[in-house]
């Protein structure tokens, strides 16, 4: 395996390097000229949102190949409700120290508007396929998008074929090899069968390794060879369970720990822009770390920018581009400003904040189970299976939402016909993440990440013209009260058929 880390090195350098910047960009960008959306109609986003959840329109299923908003929400939740708010917090806080978690904040405020950019356009730019079945995400943006301006003729389509790769592999990246090995990693550690892991196939992997990642393949084929209809009504069942109990969990811990809350908070903000005074010349690039090191772990959190969610949300039933963006915003939120959060809190409060080294790292620490040994400390046994049992269901929920995400994009690339050979692929990949070692796992969805992120950021910026648009002309209607035509998709004819729609639903602008 080490010509693969070697290879896997060079690229993810490459890619983060200066992936991660102009992802602060875009976001900044887009906060910028949209006036601060996600701040400024706060109250708007969060009543269209959290607020209508139990709306039927909202929430009920539908009929035919869409699915409800609220069942959007929850694929999207899903796939970026996973490893990455549990092993991936603690990854950032090992790694870059407690400041990291203040670039993880930044890079969740930035990411609302970077998500509410590609919602909006995922919308705006969706087709139906041979199916009948909502198609949308970056491919077609850039597509349709780019693809159409004057100077971007040349870049749209291959840019579009290369985020469609991009995000195959992602989805056997972060999408499976890295959450499931998470989710093994764990079992193995909370719940230890002796018999089995003194089996040992090769280095670091068991008998049961095999036997959990054998279990695991089965059921997710069960679930995702139902296609999207199957992956969404499970997900609408797991994900608000899943969410309102790990973070009851967390708060328990964080409430027992009240007299370190502050120590927490101080560390975070003291530890994001400085480091001792005693490392003198390297401090720079150590700040430099603990910003690509929060800022990497957030968007493999939220997902903010790498144009994934969008190709669920693009399946909802919703009229209206800024309704689904509300709900980018709200889903950026609730993964990094709740359970995130909740998930450094955890840590920082159960810890020593005087074991992080000058570096603002934490040597010899086990991030795999770093959350799992904090709520062991408070909850025994029960809570170290907690844990366990967490990671379980968010890191599987996310392997399902993400095979959604790339059985779009195989489409793209070879047809819908043709979405089977992809999720047998899909599963192959389910089965090798149990049995590939932590760090290579984990390294691998990283560049995969940062790899479809490039080309979705050009398309985002390429259409914000477009996005600015889109939302004032539902700000005029909305607000203003303006009798103008809505702006609800780039296609005449599914511009005609959702105008009459939403003539005929008021309630859906």
């Amino acid at each position: 395996m080490e010509w693969l880390k070697n290879f896997n090195d060079a690229i993810n350098s490459f890619v983060w390097g200066n992936g991660v910047y102009l992802l602060l960009f875009v976001g900044l960008v887009m906060t910028v000229i949209t006036g601060v959306f996600q701040i400024t109609h706060i109250g708007h986003w969060f009543s269209q949102t959290l607020g209508k959840i139990f709306k039927k329109d909202v929430s009920g299923h539908v009929k035919g190949k869409s699915i409800s908003q609220f069942q959007a929400l929850c694929t999207a939740l899903a796939a970026t409700i996973g490893v990455g708010n549990i092993a991936g917090v603690a990854t950032a806080i090992v790694t870059g120290g407690p400041g990291a978690v203040f670039w993880m904040w930044i890079a969740a405020f930035l990411g609302m508007m970077t998500n509410y950019s590609e919602n909006v356009l995922g919308i705006f730019y969706r087709r139906k396929n041979a199916d009948g079945e909502w198609s949308g995400g970056a491919m077609y943006y850039l597509e349709d998008g780019l693809g159409k301006m004057k100077y971007g003729k040349v870049f749209g389509k291959p840019l579009a074929i290369l985020f469609s790769i991009f995000a195959i592999l992602a989805s056997f990246g972060i999408g499976a090899m890295g959450q499931i090995n998470k989710i093994v990693v764990n079992i193995v550690s909370a719940f230890e069968i002796k018999s089995l892991t003194a089996v040992e196939l090769y280095e670091g992997v068991s008998l049961y390794h095999l036997i959990i990642g054998a279990v695991l393949t089965l059921v997710a084929a069960l679930i995702l060879l139902g296609g999207l209809k199957r992956i969404a009504n499970f997900a609408e069942k797991i994900v608000p369970f899943m969410v309102v109990l790990f973070v009851a969990g967390s708060l328990i811990i964080i409430v027992k720990n009240y007299a370190q809350i502050g120590a927490a908070f101080s560390a975070i903000f003291n530890y994001a822009f400085t480091v001792p005074a005693a490392l003198g010349g390297v401090a720079g690039s150590l700040v430099k770390t603990v910003i690509t090191t929060g800022c990497k772990r957030g968007v493999f959190s939220n997902e903010a920018g790498l144009g994934s969610s969008v190709m669920v949300h693009s399946n909802s039933n919703v009229i209206e581009p800024v309704r689904q963006g509300l709900w980018g915003i709200f889903e950026v939120f609730a993964d990094t400003m709740i359970v995130c959060t909740m998930t450094a809190l955890v840590v920082l409060t159960s810890i020593d904040l005087n074991a992080f080294s000058v570096e603002g790292g934490m040597a010899g620490v086990n991030d795999a189970t770093l959350v799992a040994s904090a709520f062991g400390e408070h909850f025994g046994a029960i809570g170290q299976g907690f844990v366990a049992i967490a990671i379980l269901l968010f890191a599987f929920t996310t392997a399902l939402g993400w095979d959604h995400y790339g059985s779009k994009a195989w489409e793209y690339l070879f047809g819908v016909k043709t979405i089977t050979a992809y999720r047998i692929v899909h599963l192959v990949m389910i089965f090798l993440g149990a049995m590939l070692t932590s760090s290579i796992a984990w390294d691998i969805s990283d560049t995969f990440n940062g790899l479809m992120m490039l080309p979705n950021l050009i398309g985002v910026i390429a259409c914000s013209g477009i996005v600015i648009k889109i939302t004032k002309n539902y700000k005029d209607r909305r607000f203003k009260k303006k009798d103008i035509e809505p702006m609800l998709s780039a296609f005449p004819e599914i511009q005609a058929e959702q105008a009459a729609a939403l003539k005929a639903n008021p309630d859906q602008q």
